[in-house]
Parts: structure tokens; sequence; C-alpha cells
């Protein structure tokens, strides 16, 4: 038939460049003294999806340790969940505090 327009070439795959990961952002719920536990746990279940026995232990962890993690997104989804808990936490009149930071990468966030 016709002629071959792409031939194969070693080079031309060393030149391709290498996409990276984007980097993630883990998405925080710190501890305070007036937001009640169940809210905490509604609001795990909610809007991070997780089960009920999860979400009550990540609540465990805030009241005990002053911390809970509850996912690690893209950085455009960790602000979206960020305002989301921010918004319903003030709407219901709760100081719950709502934070993201960079992931490492080593899983210990807590």
């Amino acid at each position: 038939m016709g002629k071959r327009v792409f031939e194969s070439n070693p080079l031309a795959l060393a030149d391709k460049p290498r996409l990276k990961k984007p980097p993630m952002y883990q998405v925080i719920l710190l501890n305070d003294d007036f937001t009640p536990m169940d809210f905490v746990v509604d609001i795990v279940c909610q809007y991070f999806h997780k089960s009920e026995s999860e979400a009550t232990r990540i609540m465990l962890n805030i009241h005990q340790q002053g911390r809970g993690l509850c996912g690690v997104y893209p950085r455009e989804l960790a602000e979206s969940k960020v305002a989301q808990v921010r918004q319903i936490s003030r709407s219901n009149n709760y100081p719950l505090a709502c934070i993201m930071q960079r992931d490492s990468g080593d899983g210990d966030a807590e």
C-alpha cells in the first residue's frame, strides 16, 4: 500500500515529557469545645462519605488528639470540602474548624 509516515524512533520515546501526579491535600477537622460530637459524625458521613463507624473513629481522634483526617484529595476538591464544612458549620452556629494541608505521602496524618 502506501509508504509508512511514522517510523519507529527509540529516541522519540526518551524525549517524551513525564507527567507528575498533582499534589494531594489532607482535609482535617480540628477540635473545639462547642461543636457536638454527633454533628461532627454527621459532617464526616455526609461530606466525606465515610460509614458511621469510620466517622465515629475520626470524631474520637478529633476529640482526643485535637484533629482528625477526613480524606486526601486534589487541591480543588480539598478546597471545596473545606468551604462546604465551614459553611454548614457556621449556618448551624458551630465553630468547627476545617483545614487543608499538603499531603506528605507518608500516610502519617493523625
